[in-house]
C-alpha cells in the first residue's frame, strides 16, 4: 500500500517542479509580471513553498516592487533563518528601499546590516553579502555607521574567497574615499590576475574621472587585444571624442564599430555617428560632422545631446 501511494504522488512531484522550473524560466527571459501571476496562483495550492516564494521575491524585486518582495523574503527569513541566501536577498531589497525612500532609510540601516551580516556569518564563502557588504561601509555616512575600515574588512574577506574580487573591492572603497593611486594600484592587480572587461572597466572608468584619457585609451586597447570586442571600438572613439585626442585612432575605432556593430555590442550605432561628428567637431570638418549628427538623430530624433551637438555645429 505504502508503495502504491508513493507511486500516485511522485507524478504531482514531479508536476510541481516542473511547474517552478517553467516559471524560473520566465524570470530568466525578463517575463517578471507573467512569473508574477503564476506564483501567486501557485502558492494558492502549494502554500510556504520555500521555492515559489523566493521566485515570488525575485520576480518583484525585479520590477522594483520593493514593500512586495521585502515580505516575500521575510517570510523565508523567519523560516529558515540558517539560508544565507535568503538574508542576503532580504537585505538587498531593504537596501533598495532605502534608497528609494531617504525619509525611511535611517529605520532600515539595522535591519539591512543585520541581514548582511547574518548571511556573511553564515556562509564564509558568500562572495555576494560580501560585496554588499563593502559597498554599504563605504557609503554610509560616520554618523550612521559607516567605517571605511569596516569596508576594508570585507574586501579582505573578499581576497581570502576570490583574489579578483578582493582587489576590485579594495580598489573600488579607494576610489570611493578619493585615493585614486591606489584604486589604480588595486585594480591593475584585478587586470593581472584576473583580466575580465569589469576589470578592464573599473580601471578605464577611474582614468576618464581622473581625466587622464591618454591612459584610458591604452587600458581600452589593452582590453581589445586580449578579448577583440567590438563594443571596445565604441569606447576608443568616445574617450577620443570626448577629451579632443587621438583623433585619428577615434575616428577609425568608431568607424569599426560601426562597420561591425550588432546588437550585442550595447550602444546604439546612433551614439557612433554622434561622436564621429564630435570628432569632426574638433578637426573643423563641418560639413562631415553635419553628416554624422544628422545620422544621428535619424536613427534617434529625442536624444538631447544629439540636438544640442547639431545646433553647435550649425553655430561653426
Amino acid at each position: 500500500m505504502r508503495k502504491f501511494l508513493f507511486l500516485l504522488v511522485l507524478p504531482m512531484v514531479c508536476f510541481s517542479q516542473g511547474k517552478l522550473e517553467e516559471i524560473s524560466s520566465f524570470i530568466q527571459e525578463k517575463q517578471f509580471e507573467k512569473a508574477e501571476y503564476q506564483l501567486i496562483a501557485y502558492l494558492k495550492t502549494h502554500p510556504g513553498n520555500l521555492k515559489a516564494t523566493e521566485l515570488l521575491g525575485d520576480a518583484y524585486g525585479h520590477q522594483k516592487k520593493w514593500d512586495q518582495a521585502i515580505v516575500e523574503y521575510k517570510k523565508l527569513v523567519e523560516l529558515k533563518p540558517k539560508t544565507a541566501n535568503y538574508h542576503y536577498k532580504y537585505g538587498g531589497v531593504l537596501g533598495m528601499k532605502a534608497l528609494q525612500n531617504k525619509l525611511k532609510a535611517i529605520g532600515l540601516i539595522g535591519d539591512i546590516k543585520s541581514a548582511f551580516t547574518t548571511a556573511a556569518e553564515l556562509d564564509k564563502n558568500h562572495i555576494e553579502t560580501r560585496w554588499a557588504l563593502v559597498e554599504l561601509y563605504i557609503q554610509l555616512p560616520g554618523i550612521f555607521g559607516g567605517s571605511k575600515s569596516k569596508s576594508l574588512h570585507y574586501a579582505q574577506e573578499l581576497e581570502n574567497l576570490s583574489k579578483v574580487d578582493g582587489y576590485l573591492a579594495k580598489g573600488y572603497v579607494y576610489e570611493y574615499d578619493n585615493e585614486p593611486d591606489l584604486a589604480e594600484k588595486y585594480y591593475k592587480m584585478a587586470i593581472q590576475t584576473g583580466g575580465s572587461l569589469t576589470c578592464f572597466n573599473k580601471l578605464t572608468t577611474l582614468y576618464e574621472k581622473e581625466k587622464q584619457p591618454e591612459k584610458a585609451i591604452k587600458t581600452i586597447e589593452e582590453a581589445q587585444q586580449k578579448h577583440q570586442r567590438n563594443a571596445l571600438h565604441y569606447q576608443i572613439g568616445k574617450v577620443a571624442a570626448e577629451y579632443n585626442i587621438e583623433l585619428q585612432k577615434g575616428e577609425q575605432c568608431l568607424q569599426t564599430y560601426i562597420k561591425n556593430y550588432s546588437e550585442s555590442d550595447g550602444v546604439p550605432k546612433a551614439w557612433a555617428h554622434y561622436r564621429l561628428a564630435q570628432i569632426n567637431v574638433h578637426k573643423n570638418n563641418k560639413e562631415t560632422a553635419l553628416k554624422h549628427i544628422d545620422m544621428a538623430l535619424a536613427q534617434l530624433p529625442k536624444i538631447k545631446p544629439f540636438k544640442d551637438e547639431k545646433q553647435k555645429i550649425l553655430n561653426l
